[in-house]
């Protein structure tokens, strides 16, 4: 028969390994999280330097008007403005919004697929975030959160 205390033994050492490996895996998951909280850290960054920079543009350099360059920046509709000052992608987000399928209103999922595009999240963002540029610049409308729809009359 075993001894008390030799129980207590082999019990204390075998508690004793299974801390030294919570120790070095709480190490691995430390160094892991501080490698994912600086990748965070360089996409707000960078994320904040961007926005500085796209606010700071049209001081810069003033907005097309007339030109429809791809990737080119929304200029804020003015009268008498039509859909052919904005780039091509833009165009194509105002003509299905203008649509029947638009006048109600579309979420971004849906517009998304109006446009021929998948339906996958890094698509719909990129087309929710264009619809708000859209919006901030007058040439459509939020109806409620994530549902834009075309202005009904043209913005002064």
């Amino acid at each position: 028969m075993a001894s008390v205390l030799g129980l207590l033994e082999a019990r204390e050492k075998q508690v004793r390994e299974e801390i030294a490996g919570l120790r070095e895996e709480a190490e691995r998951v430390q160094a892991a999280l501080g490698e994912a909280e600086a990748v965070l850290q360089r996409l707000v960054d960078a994320r904040v330097t961007v926005t500085e920079v796209l606010a700071g543009a049209p001081s810069v350099a003033p907005e097309p008007t007339g030109s429809t360059v791809a990737g080119s920046t929304v200029p804020r509709r003015e009268s008498g403005m039509t859909a052919t000052a904005l780039a091509p992608d833009y165009q194509r987000i105002l003509s299905v919004l203008e649509s029947e399928a638009g006048r109600e209103g579309m979420r971004c999922q849906q517009l998304a697929i109006a446009l021929g595009l998948e339906a996958v999240p890094a698509k719909v963002e990129g087309v929710r975030s264009k619809a708000k540029r859209l919006v901030e610049r007058g040439w459509a409308l939020q109806v409620r959160p994530g549902v834009f729809t075309a202005l009904a009359v043209p913005a002064l």
